[in-house]
């Protein structure tokens, strides 16, 4: 298929619409099922390059759950504990695969943003992942492949009409990309920057000690970055971002945005929360939301009368403002990656309380040293990689 026409463009309004190769060239993606939009195709496009990366970069496998053209969660496949399969409500499910476990971890890192994503395998899906996208609201999957039960699996959703992409393993883009905005051509060179150890060789901390997996989670946060649209941060736990901050014009609203998403997924795992009595049958997404807004600010909404009955067997105590600040204090070795130097060191302090103890980003701003002294002040570990990663 040389071209695939589309319903609209981003917006109704903007036809026509379509995908092909400007060299004429056969689409190097085929639609196994569903009738995928313009958006769809960008979170994809993106998450398969994200999960590419991740896979090389690791030797894991990976996944990724897009949002809007930047990743709400990306994961390699490590093992779940009892705590994690809990929170991301696969406690009852056996034998979850490597490529399956990468999924439930995308999926758990911000699972309100998650609602309605495009998830991306780095492996042919296998019938386990399968099984756990199943359950999930989602737009669509792209994966090198599937096996014919993971495929039969995933055509059940959304009465046969769930989007299926393959996308082909051997295609490389041409060394050159374009794009137009307002009618004019832009020319670059792709990002094809290789993210590994060598880069995070300069640690300009005095604590120097950075071990594997700290230096694993660099990666995942800087390639987690490398598709997400800038400004960006990305905090990372066990192998897998645990709050990605996206498209702030100011850098620390970018680490308070994804150090809040950091936060509540560590929240989820405090026995308060996960001893919550939900309502039998309750809908997923309800109960997500019910979870998100009882560990906020706003906790009063979900346990007014009238409204806690519609989502939990009996009324929960609060989860006092000491409670969660407690509870928090209790992450730690978190590590924090940033697209572009950290121009002052309210983003250190900020990130601190966050349980973050390892620090990747380029460095090169004037304030370089007030930063450094920030992280020595709290035994950080921080490493300059000298490489800007914006994505726009």
């Amino acid at each position: 298929m040389k071209e695939l026409q589309l319903k609209y463009g981003c917006n109704p309004n903007q036809k026509p619409s379509r995908i092909y190769m400007a060299d004429g060239s056969d689409l190097p993606v085929t639609v196994l099922s569903g009738r995928p939009g313009y958006i769809n195709f960008m979170d994809a496009f993106n998450g398969y390059q994200l999960v590419r990366d991740l896979k090389k970069a690791t030797g894991l496998p990976a996944a990724a759950s897009f949002k809007h053209v930047s990743p709400a969660g990306a994961a390699v496949g490590l093992p779940l504990t009892d705590t994690l399969k809990k929170i991301y409500f696969v406690d009852d499910m056996d034998d979850l695969s490597p490529l399956a476990c990468a999924f439930v971890r995308a999926r758990g890192a911000d699972r309100m943003s998650s609602f309605g994503d495009f998830i991306s395998l780095s492996d042919i899906c296998d019938v386990s992942t399968a099984q756990v996208i199943k359950r999930e609201v989602s737009d669509g999957v792209i994966a090198p492949g599937y096996t014919d039960e993971a495929l039969a699996i995933l055509k059940q959703k959304k009465k046969g009409n769930y989007v299926i992409l393959q996308m082909d393993e051997d295609y490389r883009p041409a060394p050159i990309e374009r794009r137009q905005i307002f009618g004019i051509t832009f020319e670059q060179g792709r990002q094809e920057l290789d993210i590994n150890d060598e880069m995070f060789a300069n640690i300009v901390t005095e604590n120097k000690d950075l071990p594997a997996e700290a230096l694993r989670d660099m990666k995942i946060a800087m390639i987690t970055l490398k598709y997400t649209q800038s400004n960006s941060v990305c905090y990372v736990k066990d192998g897998q971002a645990i709050g990605v901050g996206a498209g702030q014009q100011s850098r620390v609203h970018c680490v308070r945005l994804a150090g809040q998403k950091a936060d509540n997924w560590w929240k989820r795992q405090c026995p308060k929360v996960l001893d919550l009595p939900f309502v039998p049958g309750i809908h997923r997404a309800d109960r997500d939301n019910a979870i998100d807004v009882y560990i906020g600010d706003e906790y009063e909404d979900v346990l007014r009368d009238g409204e806690w009955q519609k989502v939990f067997t009996r009324k929960p105590e609060p989860f006092t403002a000491e409670e969660k600040k407690e509870w928090i204090a209790k992450n730690q070795g978190v590590t924090l990656g940033s697209d572009a130097f950290f121009p002052f060191s309210d983003n250190i302090e900020r990130a601190k309380k966050s349980g973050v103890q390892y620090v990747a980003e380029p460095g090169g701003s004037i304030r370089d040293d007030a930063v450094i002294d920030c992280c020595n002040k709290y035994g950080m570990v921080m490493a300059f990689t000298g490489i800007r990663l914006f994505h726009h």
